[in-house]
């Protein structure tokens, strides 16, 4: 019999009581030779009703009208009630000899110590083994047994036992989309060819679906990500004696404005979905993303703007590096691999790059576009805060890009301007007889050296459309959220010489310097230590220090005679007010900067202040003795 207590639910206050996280639970039991599988018998029914809440479970029958007393199922709060007892009951062997998922139990045993259990069974819907994880083989027969659907409804059936398997299926977003598309609204159901090639290529993989691990402590997990025009896809994987063995599929299709973002910018969305998906692989283990894409670059770069700011802001809380995608070990990822590998063999080709600057009434400005190869495509717009000549913004333009170019370590460029005159004399064809376009030049020939090959072409107006609206919403400023970075110049680029410091000062930035560019540690032990465990919140860029910060993407690393100044400019400069200091270390956080004693050097500053120990509002109340 079951009761339907929908208004009673409606007026229940929610419990909050978590319950555990599934995949977790099932990595915890996985690999062991032995398990026992265990089911409470009418577990809810165990629980006694309070005795005032009884009458509010009542129902009628023919018989007359009748209430529990004991926990009936059905509540709202059933489930986060009953794990609460679980947890309370097995609080002592939870997570090293029992898991517990409300009423589903499994103990792990030591075959010495025991008499009973079993080398395999079901447990949350997978089949966990002494091999690992593996797909649940009724659900699997389920699939391949259907028919193939002949309306909406057997569509989302199908979908719906293919999303409890998606953990196994190698870019099952992709697969599926063919049959993803019948169930849009507005159409008329017609089942494809291609439909039912997708239909039988699930069936093929669940024929023999791969067996995935649970990941060993201590070690790094690797990643590959995968991105199309509608899909995004990533595999979790782990080494093992030279052979990678896959952890977790995820897959997720792209929705409305999605399809319309940037390579580059699916890339970090896969890397975000994926760092949300499975957050207590990321949060427990160090992940290596491989991937020619060049996300790090994009992301380290302190001027993004939109929703890559907040992007990298949700990934520095995680120990993520990125490396060049190299072989791949493994045949459970072949499917997943088989788009990569000719992505791989365009990886090192030619990078273009689109300039142009725009000057005006209004301001100037610069727009850049850096295409490489794979389709990868990044956008920058760059605001002059100085006056500039239609000429000038032409040659910041591109020296912007070919710095952007260097710091995504491009080899080969070939750069496009719609400018004569800074085609030709960048390519020696024209004298510049103005001194600062000289400099320009010579600043611009002394970056194309750093490329293994460096080509200037010149290029009609019409074919630098998208770099020409760039340039002119920049000096407009209404361009900042239209490309994936934008940055404001102060200063013209030839007015910021090049400096070299011949001092050597040791500062508190140095060992952490060190390890980041060469991995090495200190002597001390414990000193080494505490470099490895702070290193995952700090990168470099440009030879210089930044702390991945939550108020901002990146914050600037600064010496003590640095913070000293930083300090007296923000507590009594020009916009200074006096403020505390709690207040003072938060004002400058906001404003970019970094040190460890920051908070405490704000404090002492004020103490030191004569201004403020003179003026300050201090507590006037008389002293009293305090009464218990």
């Amino acid at each position: 019999m079951s009761t339907d207590y929908t208004d009673l639910n409606k007026v229940c206050p929610k419990d909050p009581y978590p319950l555990p996280n599934i995949d977790r639970l099932v990595d915890n039991v996985s690999g062991y030779e032995f398990l026992s599988f265990m089911d409470a018998y009418s577990g809810y029914n165990q629980i006694r009703m309070h005795p005032e809440d009884e009458e509010k479970t009542a129902f009628i029958t023919d018989s007359g009208a009748f209430c529990y007393k004991v926990m009936p199922f059905g509540l709202k709060n059933a489930g986060a009630t009953y794990q609460r007892l679980m947890d309370k009951v097995f609080k002592e062997v939870i997570g090293r000899d029992i898991e517990v998922y409300v009423d589903d139990m499994v103990a792990k045993l030591n075959p010495e110590k025991c008499s009973f259990g079993i080398q395999a069974g079901r447990f949350l819907g997978y089949m966990l083994t002494e091999r690992g994880i593996e797909a649940n083989p009724e659900k699997c027969r389920a699939i391949i047994n259907m028919r193939s659907p002949q309306n909406v409804k057997e569509v989302q059936q199908l979908m719906g036992k293919v999303v409890a398997l998606s953990r196994f299926i190698s870019k099952v977003s992709d697969i599926a989309t063919p049959v993803l598309e019948t169930l849009k609204k507005g159409r008329n159901f017609v089942w494809t060819p291609e439909c039912e090639e997708a239909f039988l290529r699930l069936k093929a993989m669940l024929a023999a679906p791969p067996i995935l691990i649970r990941p060993e402590l201590g070690r790094p997990l690797h990643m590959y990500l995968s991105v199309n025009e509608t899909v995004i896809s990533a595999v979790l994987v782990q080494e093992r004696e030279k052979e990678q063995c896959p952890v977790y599929f995820i897959s997720k299709t792209l929705q409305g404005p999605e399809r319309r973002y940037q390579k580059i910018e699916k890339g970090a969305m896969a890397l975000v979905i994926a760092s949300r998906r499975l957050r207590p692989y990321f949060q427990s283990f160090s992940i290596v993303v491989r991937t020619d894409m060049p996300i790090q670059q994009v992301l380290r770069k302190p001027d993004l703007a939109g929703r890559m700011v907040t992007w990298s802001v949700q990934l520095s809380e995680f120990d993520i590096s990125f490396e060049k995608r190299g072989p791949v070990k493994a045949q459970a990822l072949a499917d997943f691999i088989t788009e990569l590998n000719t992505e791989q063999e365009q990886a090192e080709g030619e990078w273009y790059l689109s300039v142009d600057g725009s000057s005006n009434q209004t301001g100037s400005g610069a727009g850049v576009i850096l295409e490489g190869p794979n389709g990868i495509l990044v956008e920058q717009s760059l605001h002059f805060d100085f006056k500039a000549s239609n000429n000038q913004a032409e040659y910041e333009a591109l020296l912007a890009g070919m710095k952007l170019a260097l710091e995504i370590e491009a080899k080969r460029l070939t750069a496009k301007s719609d400018s004569k005159l800074i085609t030709g004399e960048v390519n020696g064809e024209y004298q510049a007889k103005d001194p600062r376009l000289a400099k320009y030049r010579e600043r611009a020939k002394m970056m194309a050296a750093l490329f293994e090959s460096f080509k200037l072409l010149h290029v009609p107006r019409d074919q630098n459309e998208r770099a020409d609206l760039l340039a002119k919403l920049a000096s407009t400023r209404r361009g900042l959220q239209r490309s994936v970075i934008h940055e404001n110049i102060s200063t013209p680029t030839i007015e910021k010489p090049e400096v070299q410091c011949s001092e050597q000062r040791a500062t508190w930035m140095d060992p952490m310097v060190e390890y980041l560019k060469e991995g090495r540690l200190p002597a001390d032990p414990g000193e080494a230590v505490k470099i490895r465990k702070e290193a995952p919140k700090y990168t470099l860029i440009e030879h210089r220090l930044y702390r991945r910060g939550f108020s901002s993407p990146l914050l600037k690393c600064i010496d003590p005679e640095e913070a000293e100044y930083v300090i007296k400019e923000v507590h009594e400069g020009v916009c200074g007010t006096h403020i505390g200091g709690r207040a003072l270390a938060r004002k400058i956080a906001r404003a970019g900067y970094f040190w460890p004693s920051l908070k405490a050097d704000c404090m002492d500053y004020v103490r030191r202040c004569d201004t403020c120990q003179r003026f300050a509002d201090n507590h006037q109340a008389p002293q009293n003795r305090c009464i218990r």
